[in-house]
């Protein structure tokens, strides 16, 4: 049984939850910021310890000038408030330092290569920071590889079982076309959350089974 192409995926899953258009979430930075709020935790945290931070600290200036336990404080919500909180100032200093203002919109007239090298020089950066920067902000044709990204394309053989979530952005990006990822990102979270779950996924119900590998196969699986 021959696995699915990413193209066949997508039209699959595009037919399924689709059309998703792009449209712009937050300015760069705040994008960048909302990233580093998200880790390890879920959406609905990491959103509240945002909107927290902005009632707090409405500039970026205000943000970097506060004390680390005030920004902490203020981010509590998204959890480990006191590791992300001389993160988001480290990044914000680099930013100012490098740009001399708090706007890095710049980077969408930039090859794709050269944008993801220009943030992954910020202190705390990695490929799936960069990407949902680029790609969310600046709709550029970056692929941010999530948890949900992850085990959905490991389990149909997108890639391989040894591939890491570094080295899967890269990957998946070479093998979309740019006009499709961002749809893509999307699709295969949404998937991801609904039918191919970590726990108990839903093969029963899954429009990607009749070729998927793992169809079956999983602990527990519907």
């Amino acid at each position: 049984m021959r696995p699915y192409a990413p193209q066949e995926v997508d039209a699959l899953l595009d037919e399924e939850y689709g059309p998703v258009a792009w449209q712009p979430r937050l300015d760069p930075v705040a994008e960048l910021v909302l990233t580093i709020l998200s880790q390890h935790t879920s959406d609905l945290n990491s959103d509240r310890a945002f909107q927290e931070l902005r009632r707090r600290l409405p500039s970026w200036e205000l943000v970097l000038e506060a004390p680390a336990e005030l920004v902490a404080d203020a981010i509590r919500a998204g959890g480990l408030g006191e590791q992300k909180a001389p993160r988001i100032q480290g990044v914000l200093r680099d930013v100012l330092k490098r740009c001399g203002e708090f706007d890095i919109s710049f980077l969408v007239e930039w090859p794709l290569p050269e944008a993801k090298a220009w943030l992954r020089l910020l202190p705390g950066v990695g490929p799936k920071t960069a990407a949902v920067v680029l790609c969310f902000a600046l709709g550029m044709p970056a692929f941010p590889v999530d948890t949900h990204i992850y085990r959905v394309t490991r389990r149909l053989a997108l890639i391989g079982p040894r591939i890491s979530v570094d080295e899967a952005h890269g990957l998946l990006e070479a093998r979309i076309v740019p006009e499709r990822v961002f749809p893509l990102h999307v699709e295969l979270i949404t998937h991801g959350r609904r039918v191919c779950k970590a726990q108990r996924p839903l093969c029963s119900e899954c429009v990607l089974a009749a070729r998927c590998p793992s169809n079956g196969r999983v602990p527990n699986a519907r």
